[in-house]
Parts: structure tokens; sequence; C-alpha cells
């Protein structure tokens, strides 16, 4: 009996998105998949335009099975671990909408219903504050869209049905500030 061969490894470009910035990689894996399932809060770019001015970048390589020497992706690949044993873990990867309730972190009296996309961006978002009919803003709205990392599993416990979602986005009014 033999051993059945690793599955071979191609380069793939990997971003952290935190925000107002973003950490890139070149990680050499078997797939997207295995990236996505070992780090948290990373997305593998298959854009070929993004691709190809990466290329000319000066990016560290790095092969998935030898992260220790980058503290960024060591940190990444403990907090998915820290979580991938949890109920919910991955339940809401892979789908093509996702509609959470999420609470403000700062504001017990909000919330944030969510379309998100399936690579995690938000799509439209209603703000629930008090008794009011919320407030509607879609991502045109937003200069900044971080993904939310679909595996972690507290996502999946906020996660509500499409009709709800729609209900309280048809109730809603449009942002006040915004000029369109």
């Amino acid at each position: 009996m033999t051993d059945s061969p690793e599955p071979a490894k191609s380069r793939y470009l990997v971003v952290h998105d935190y925000g107002m910035g973003g950490l890139w990689w070149w990680i050499r894996a078997s797939s997207p998949e295995q990236i996505v399932d070992t780090f948290a809060e990373v997305e593998v770019v298959s854009d070929p335009e993004a691709v190809a001015r990466a290329e000319t970048w000066s990016l560290d390589e790095i092969d998935i099975d030898d992260v220790s020497l980058d503290p960024a992706l060591a940190s990444l690949r403990t907090k998915r671990d820290g979580y991938r044993d949890r109920p919910g873990y991955g339940a809401l990867a892979g789908r093509d909408r996702v509609y959470i309730d999420m609470p403000d972190e700062d504001d017990e009296d909000t919330r944030y219903l969510l379309e998100i996309g399936s690579d995690g961006r938000w799509l439209r978002q209603v703000t629930l504050t008090g008794d009011g009919p919320g407030v509607r803003t879609d991502s045109e709205d937003w200069p900044i869209n971080s993904p939310l990392d679909l595996y972690d599993p507290q996502y999946a416990a906020m996660e509500i049905e499409t009709a709800a979602f729609e209900n309280a986005w048809s109730r809603a009014f449009p942002d006040p500030e915004d000029p369109r």
C-alpha cells in the first residue's frame, strides 16, 4: 500500500481587508477553499487585474503549511482554529446571500439588519433604533465595506429569514443624508 501524494499547490493572492487597508500575501495552497478554511478574515483574490497588479508588488510568498514566520497569518490561523469546533462554524459560507440581525456594539438600542453577499460584503442594511421603521442604505453609501468572515460561528447565531429583512427594508426610509 502506498500513500497518496499530497495535492499540488498553486500560488494564490490573499488579502486580509481590515477596512482602512489590508495585508496581502501570495500563499501556496492546494485550493482557495483550503486558504479560507485555514485563516480567519481573509479572501482569495481572483480578479485578473488585481492579480496582475499584485505581481508588481513585493509580497511575501508563504506556504500554507509554514506560516510561523508571519505573525499576522499565524494570528489569523489561531483565530480560525479558536472557533472551528463551535456550533455554526462555516454555516453561512458558500451561500449567495445571507441575512443577519446584528446588534450595535456600542448602543444597545440599535440593531443592523444586513444582507450580505457570498464574499462577506454588505449589500444592503436597515438600521433600526427604537420603535421607528429604520433607515435603509446600500453598498453605494459606504466608502469602506470590509467583508465579514462567513465561517465565524457568531454570525450563524444572528441569521434571520430573507422575508424578515425584506419586510424591514420595505418599511425603512432612505438615508436622509444620501444625496442620490
